[in-house]
């Protein structure tokens, strides 16, 4: 009887959702964007020429890898109002991009966005859009919630810190080296600030989103 060659058998075995997973582990591991083709034919275990199959060239890939990550963030919710939505969602948001930081430059950058893309942004909208704001409205509350949330992430995954202990020892090591005549207030910042016990700078995400979200309360009705 006749057997499969053994490549034959797990390019059969293979699925879209499997390849753009195993896509997205090795670029949470890279740190950079879609792996090769050769490197995704390895980690699966087939020939690269199986993979065309289901992508005909490695930007398919990238906009499925996309696709995913926009999946794993919470639709806002239409049990609550508007400012309670867009914190959820922008807290999920945040989250998705820690996980998985090579995406936070391509996430608005694909020409040919998958479902959860599309249903992603289409909820984000219509929430806007039942709360009260006009399109114009809509448009820039997505904006610049998108902008502070992206901005934070990608400041916040750049700080050379984890924890409030980290960031204790970094910031003392700082104020060591500093002048602290000729640099008054930045040395109370960190002395009242970043060294403060318990201090955790994660909490600057929660104030400045809620600082955003009033001006978006202040500002609905004028935005025709």
């Amino acid at each position: 009887m006749a057997t499969e060659p053994a490549d034959t058998h797990r390019r059969n075995l293979l699925s879209k959702e499997m390849v753009l997973r195993t896509a997205v582990a090795m670029a949470d591991e890279a740190g950079t964007g879609a792996p090769s083709m050769r490197g995704l034919a390895e980690r699966l275990g087939v020939e690269a020429m199986s993979l065309y199959h289901h992508f005909r060239n490695k930007d398919v890939i990238l906009d499925g890898m996309i696709d995913l990550v926009f999946g794993e963030i919470e639709l806002p919710p239409d049990d609550v109002d508007w400012r309670a939505a867009m914190r959820q969602r922008a807290v999920s948001m945040r989250a998705a991009l820690i996980r998985h930081p090579w995406a936070i430059s391509l996430m608005d950058s694909r020409t040919k966005p998958g479902y959860a893309t599309l249903r992603h942004h289409d909820a984000v909208i219509g929430c806007l859009r039942s709360a009260g704001f006009s399109i114009a409205g809509a448009a820039h509350a997505f904006s610049v919630l998108d902008g502070y949330i992206y901005g934070f992430t990608l400041q916040e995954l750049s700080l050379p810190f984890k924890s409030s202990i980290d960031l204790e020892d970094v910031a003392g090591s700082i104020l060591k080296q500093l002048p602290r005549d000729e640099f008054p207030h930045l040395t109370e910042m960190i002395v009242d600030r970043a060294m403060k016990p318990g201090y955790a700078y994660t909490e600057e995400f929660d104030i400045g989103l809620d600082l955003i979200l009033d001006g978006l309360q202040r500002q609905r009705d004028s935005w025709l």
